[in-house]
């Protein structure tokens, strides 16, 4: 990495605007009021110091074109105020006699506009620097700040950090009853895979958090663990295609892992259209219950109390994620008694196989990438004819031989019929 320090007056900044992107990856959004925007403006005008900026020279570009490390938010005000966008305070103390109360940049005397169009701020322009050493100097710069946690884990390297933020482009965020203030969509995603790694119920607080990110740099965004994520979070989209405002950032979590629970043991596909309706109304009624008035609590229902207090406190922690998870399942199954399981034996034994493999005389029988290509005992699949996603059994009679590029091809929305 190497390092250059320039000068650069605020009008020169604020005609390089276009080619500098305060908002690349790693950052957050652009958070500063108008009455800090307002103090920056004020401080440069009285001749005070403005801390260094810090920018990226991006490489080969021409001309040269820069990202932000550093100072987005100060950069942003400074642009703000030459656009015209924002006074300075009604209440803000003459300079110099003159007064800059209620003043846009076109109002200043003279004397105080060339005052701030002749300051110049301070820019570490960093050259030679890959992604990683980018974040790592975003973090060191950062440290001490009112910066949130998922906006520092924002800027970690690795996998895990872009996977994440692939997750917050999934259709079930368009549907979520939150919105993505300071990387809120990212926290949950995070949360989600932080319990899907774990298998069950998990501290998902934001230490857990920090450990995940650090410990899988390397995680394959075309692995299990992230399969496992998209299947459910589709299924969740499935679910509620449009904006509800009962998925509460707890409340999603809560789902999910109810989702993923009954993915494993249940055939989903037999309810998966009458989920929505079961919900909506389940938390319908815990709402209600929640805004009556009791003389006595001991009237109240005493789950629905505490369900209200595991939403309430504590809810990242593995406890109360667990306790929400089996409240929800049981009031789920008590919905739907007789949701069909799966068979416990999800993989053909060799017996099985062979058996399969004789029958249908090595030919691939699903012939959808293939005409019925002719196999070899090393180079096949045994499939499921009937899914066993949808119920469908680990039986000889339920088996059939496919090539390995039919059967990926299939899907579990196509059910065929052996012969």
């Amino acid at each position: 990495m190497n390092v250059n320090k320039k000068q650069w007056p605020l009008p020169t900044l604020y005609g390089l605007r276009a080619r500098i992107n305060t908002n690349p990856d790693f950052q957050r959004p652009a958070v500063w009021t108008t009455a800090q925007k307002q103090l920056l403006i004020d401080t440069i005008l009285r001749g005070y110091d403005v801390p260094k900026l810090y920018w990226r020279r991006i490489q080969n570009s021409s001309p040269e074109r820069y990202d932000v490390v550093d100072g987005q938010q100060r950069l942003r005000a400074v642009w703000s105020f030459y656009g015209g966008e924002f006074s300075l305070p009604k209440d803000a103390d003459p300079i110099s006699c003159m007064a800059i109360a209620n003043c846009k940049y076109d109002d200043l005397p003279d004397e105080l506009r060339i005052q701030l169009d002749t300051y110049s701020l301070d820019i570490i322009i960093l050259d030679d620097t890959d992604d990683e050493e980018v974040r790592e100097m975003f973090l060191r710069l950062q440290n001490g700040t009112s910066l949130k946690a998922q906006e520092k884990r924002n800027a970690y390297p690795g996998n895990m950090r872009d996977f994440i933020r692939t997750l917050t482009q999934h259709p079930i965020f368009k549907s979520v009853g939150f919105n993505n203030t300071r990387f809120d969509y990212d926290l949950v995603a995070a949360q989600l895979v932080c319990l899907e790694l774990a298998g069950a119920p998990a501290n998902i607080k934001s230490a857990d958090l920090n450990k995940m990110y650090r410990q899988h740099k390397d995680f394959d965004a075309n692995g299990t663990t992230a399969k496992s994520v998209r299947r459910t979070l589709d299924v969740l989209a499935r679910v509620f295609p449009e904006k509800a405002p009962e998925l509460a950032r707890y409340n999603v979590i809560s789902l999910y892992c109810v989702i993923a629970e009954i993915q494993r043991q249940y055939v989903l596909s037999s309810i998966e259209g009458q989920l929505h309706d079961w919900f909506i109304k389940f938390e319908t009624n815990r709402l209600s219950s929640d805004l009556e008035e009791f003389s006595d609590e001991s009237q109240a229902d005493a789950d629905l109390v505490a369900y209200r207090e595991k939403t309430s406190h504590s809810t990242d922690a593995a406890e109360s994620i667990r306790w929400r998870m089996e409240f929800l399942l049981r009031n789920l199954l008590e919905r739907f008694p007789e949701l069909p399981r799966k068979d416990n034996q999800r993989e053909f034994t060799y017996v099985q196989k062979m058996a399969v493999f004789r029958r249908d005389e090595g030919v691939c029988q699903l012939k959808l990438r293939c005409d019925g290509v002719k196999l070899t005992w090393d180079a096949w699949h045994c499939d499921h004819i009937v899914p066993w996603s949808k119920g469908g059994q680990t039986t000889v009679a339920n088996g059939q031989v496919t090539c390995p590029e039919c059967n990926l091809s299939k899907g579990n929305n196509h059910t065929s019929t052996a012969t």
